[in-house]
């Protein structure tokens, strides 16, 4: 099962460094994630989510393939083509895996203007090394589905030490 987590940063960018920190992360096999979205709040309160999988792009790519398939049997292949895109792009745009859209919205709308937050969903983790990589961006623990005390062991890692 996985484990959902949501961080806030005091700037638009922030989200996003640690975002590529992740990815490079899984590569590495250090964290398997399910999803990761960036959520942003501009200075006039718009909400943007920037989702790792483009589903439209993905869709469209594969009913294309197939609308092109299913053209050539019936020798049409750019009139398939066409409609197997469309098709793919708007089944696509209609799901949604990982973390509900709306839920990350409701979320994001308590973010102050000219910040953002990263929404993971975390399958399994070797959590000393991850923690360890995004300690130096610090951050705000917003919400998570870990215990009370894993929850403070990652928001007290997230902290930045106070010089003495």
């Amino acid at each position: 099962m996985s484990e959902f987590i949501a961080v806030t940063y005091p700037d638009q960018f922030k989200a996003e460094e640690v975002w590529l920190t992740l990815w490079k992360l899984q590569r590495d096999y250090l964290i398997d994630m399910d999803d990761a979205v960036v959520a942003t709040k501009n200075a006039k309160g718009k909400i943007s989510l920037h989702q790792a999988v483009n589903l439209p792009a993905i869709g469209a790519l594969s009913g294309g393939f197939w609308g092109t398939l299913v053209g050539v049997i019936f020798l049409s292949p750019l009139l398939g083509a066409a409609v197997g895109a469309a098709s793919g792009a708007i089944s696509g745009a209609l799901t949604d895996v990982g973390i509900d859209d709306h839920f990350m919205k409701n979320l994001a709308a308590k973010l102050q203007p000219g910040t953002s937050a990263l929404f993971v969903l975390v399958r399994s983790a070797t959590q000393d090394k991850v923690l360890a990589e995004i300690r130096k961006f610090g951050g705000t623990v917003l919400q998570t589905s870990l215990s009370h005390h894993d929850e403070a062991k990652l928001q007290t890692a997230l902290t930045p030490k106070k010089a003495a």
